[in-house]
């Protein structure tokens, strides 16, 4: 048994439990608290998924924060815009999203572990009841994963590959070797870790082996991304996009153990999402997931409102 936080809420009369692992909402079958609760993961597991579009709130459900532009890594298939001004104002950012309905707060990049005061930034998302993660390239988590595991509900990791070969090919040399020490170490403060793979062409025949790979590691599961022709991801899209039909059979052939959370996120998912950019402005997934579009500058909580015909997924 694993018990971990989740985030429980109530929203339009319908029960709530959100994942800061899988980024997946549940409804659950039985009471449960509200605001940040300890849950046996399997049995949040068993509780039916559901969607921003199925309940119709005006504030999403989960948001990614990409707090800065800066990495330390160039990888082709990134989606952040390198040309984008970073904003600042971290903490402002921080309290108006923890002062939100927001069941999820997750602080990308860039790359997160960058931020000096990243530890503080998660302390405030998390004060209001939100479930809090980060999703990094691994880098530096293994020296920071110390300080993290008092204020972070989970980490994510991004994989390209199962080995040292197959990932530095996409992240650079060393890359693989420093993810994989940063994961061994998040787990060992215990911080839920969750691996995050973009489905391509030239990486989904190593689906099997990736899963593996979070098995051996210790990681909670396994999100395999539908690749997103956004931010510098759109010179590849051409080669290496996959269709989420073909997404979905690859995911379905693969087999994994029992207590190992393994999702896919399709582009038709991710279609709506809300993301903070650096800029400081809110933006949307549209069209299918295939392009972003800015709506308003980040001020008020109420920003954050979606559009009143469109979800926003997740």
């Amino acid at each position: 048994m694993t018990v971990r936080i989740f985030a429980s809420a109530v929203r339009e009369d319908v029960p709530l439990v959100y994942d800061p692992a899988t980024e997946l909402t549940h409804t659950p079958n039985r009471p449960v608290a509200i605001g940040r609760v300890l849950l046996d993961d399997a049995e949040v597991a068993l509780w039916p998924t559901i969607t921003q579009r199925e309940v119709h709130t005006r504030i999403p459900f989960n948001v990614c924060w990409s707090a800065l532009v800066r990495c330390n890594l160039q990888c082709p298939h990134c989606l952040d815009d390198k040309n984008l001004p970073e904003r600042g104002n971290h903490q402002g950012i921080a309290q108006l999203l923890a002062d939100s309905d927001v069941l999820g707060n997750d602080i990308s990049g860039g790359e997160p572990l960058l931020l000096r005061s990243l530890t503080e930034l998660l302390h405030t998302l998390g004060s209001r009841g939100a479930a809090v993660s980060c999703t990094t390239n691994g880098w530096h988590l293994e020296r920071r994963a110390p300080e993290l595991a008092p204020v972070v509900d989970a980490v994510r990791v991004s994989f390209d590959g199962p080995d040292a070969a197959a990932h530095d090919h996409w992240r650079g040399r060393g890359s693989f070797q420093r993810a994989v020490a940063g994961v061994r170490a998040a787990v060992s403060c215990g911080i839920p870790v969750q691996l995050h793979g973009v489905l391509m062409q030239s990486t989904a025949h190593r689906a099997q082996s990736l899963i593996d790979l979070a098995a051996e590691l210790g990681a909670v599961g396994v999100t395999f991304l539908q690749m997103l022709p956004i931010g510098e991801g759109v010179h590849l899209a051409d080669a290496e996009m996959v269709s989420d039909a073909n997404a979905r059979r690859t995911v379905a052939s693969l087999n994994w153990p029992d207590g190992l959370r393994v999702r896919l996120r399709t582009r038709e998912v991710a279609d709506g999402f809300t993301v903070i950019r650096a800029d400081g402005q809110v933006y949307h997934n549209v069209r299918g997931a295939t392009d972003i579009e800015a709506t308003r500058p980040l001020r008020t909580v109420t920003d954050l409102e979606l559009p009143l015909n469109e979800g926003a997924l997740r």
